[in-house]
């Protein structure tokens, strides 16, 4: 009969330190991966909030400026002049898109000729939200080798450095690269502290007030982040925050169109400017001031309404530029419509027909954008009113990618 071993005797409090910093471990591990999760979403938030819906924030400073100045021009009074001026001051300078366009083509033109062209700007990310295998490959990673999971200052250094790498391909939404980090880290050696040090429990005691002020700092954090002001706007629709700046860009662009038909009543444009028919007049009783060549005068052509077309009028035969998304694309489209999203449509200029163009996109929004854009380069270009919605709603036919049946995503 073998001897067996004595039991092993485990100090009660030791055990009990041990299962705390375990659980405090698991807890700050969690929260802080929601909160670099939530960092990386408002930051690639803002920066397409910035690209897709800052020249419309800018054309409605431009619009509200010239209604101001309009109104001024035609009263006279000192307020109204005031206001204008202010409304002035509130305008940004618009993109240089022909800037854009012309460094692009420059670019295309050396390479053309085999000269050294300079490097293209980034391309623009085309999602917000990285994919779900994406978020599950990177939680895992960094609970797994966060640095401070060690007490080796080498080892702490080396985790850190890896996690780089990780948040980087995260960034991006690259699940094919955490896939390929993830494998890497899996073969590497994990330095851990002993387990039966003699000054263990001390340790313990250390570690667990060090995760208590580290939970509370990440917490803190965590309602900084959520109290920012893209923050609070992706609040509103975190599991969709790409179709949030579609809405975003509909309600800019009807509030452009208001401001637009306000500014051609002042103008003397289409319809009455009083609700009467009759034209207004100033506060001594005179005929109204109409306002000489002005800045107002020589942008007002800078907003006319884009071409529009409804879905069931579109012809059979007509060019199709699509602007939606990949995800979209292949949930439903017209079949022979050329695609490119919305981000690369400058880049990518050179691909479009020379003959007139019908933009799509969703429900209107992101296509309205584009043509103006194209409109404004001299290209014959109209707008599909409410988009592939409209498009189905009026029995168009769709094809998916997949084969089966097509459906607005």
């Amino acid at each position: 009969m073998s001897a067996q071993s004595p039991a092993r005797w485990t100090d009660p409090e030791q055990q009990e330190l041990e299962e705390r910093v375990a659980a405090a471990e698991l807890a700050w591990l969690s929260m802080d991966v929601d909160v670099q999760t939530l960092r990386v979403e408002i930051d690639n938030f803002a920066l397409i909030h910035h690209q897709l819906l800052g020249p419309l924030y800018a054309r409605l400073d431009e619009l509200d400026a010239l209604v101001a100045e309009a109104v001024a021009a035609r009263t006279g009074r000192p307020e109204d002049l005031r206001r204008a001026a202010e409304a002035r001051q509130q305008v940004e300078e618009l993109p240089d898109l022909d800037a854009l366009f012309d460094s692009v083509q420059e670019q295309r033109e050396q390479s053309g000729r085999g000269e050294e062209a300079a490097p293209p700007p980034p391309a623009a990310p085309t999602r917000v939200r990285p994919g779900r295998e994406a978020q599950r490959i990177y939680r895992e990673l960094v609970r797994r080798a966060h640095p401070d999971l060690t007490t080796d200052p080498a080892e702490q250094q080396r985790r850190a450095a890896f996690l780089v790498r990780v948040n980087e391909a995260y960034a991006f939404g690259d699940a094919a690269a955490l896939e390929g980090l993830a494998a890497e880290w899996s073969t590497a050696p994990e330095a851990a502290p002993a387990v039966d040090a003699p000054d263990r429990s001390d340790w313990l005691r250390r570690r667990l007030d060090w995760l208590t002020a580290k939970i509370a700092e990440t917490a803190t954090e965590q309602v900084r982040l959520e109290l920012t002001p893209m923050g609070q706007l992706l609040a509103l629709a975190p599991q969709d925050p790409d179709r949030l700046l579609e809405q975003l860009a509909e309600e800019l662009l009807a509030k452009a169109a208001d401001r637009q038909a306000e500014l051609e009543r002042l103008l003397g444009g289409p319809g009455p400017v009083d609700g009467d028919g009759s034209q207004p007049v100033g506060d001594n009783g005179t005929d109204p001031i109409h306002p000489q060549p002005s800045h107002a005068q020589e942008s007002h052509t800078m907003f006319a309404q884009i071409p529009t077309a409804d879905a069931a009028a579109v012809p059979a035969d007509a060019a199709l530029l699509d602007v939606r998304e990949q995800d979209e694309w292949d949930a439903g489209h017209v079949d022979g419509a050329l695609h490119i999203p919305l981000g690369q449509v400058i880049a990518r200029l050179g691909e479009l027909p020379d003959e007139k163009l019908y933009v799509l996109c969703r429900v209107g929004g992101r296509s309205a954008q584009v043509v103006q854009y194209l409109v404004q380069q001299g290209r014959d270009a109209v707008n599909v009113d409410g988009g592939m919605h409209a498009w189905q709603g009026a029995g168009r036919p769709m094809v998916s990618s997949t084969g089966q049946d097509a459906f607005v995503l």
